[in-house]
């Protein structure tokens, strides 16, 4: 149970769904229209967050 705890409160695994199901509602709803460029855009603003928090988890269980 601790274990689904931590997941669901993680900060990287919201950052991760939600870039997933914007993935997924842009390929599967053709009324979305969202240009390539900015869906390259938002995902790598999502990967940048994904990196950037693990790099701070990362830190702060160095000290």
């Amino acid at each position: 149970m601790q274990k689904w705890k931590l997941l669901l409160g993680s900060r990287k695994f919201w950052a991760a769904v939600i870039g997933l199901a914007f993935l997924v509602i842009r390929h599967f709803d053709p009324a979305f229209e969202v240009p390539e460029n900015e869906t390259i855009a938002v995902v790598s603003v999502l990967a940048a967050y994904i990196l950037g928090v693990a790099v701070e988890d990362g830190l702060r269980a160095d000290r």
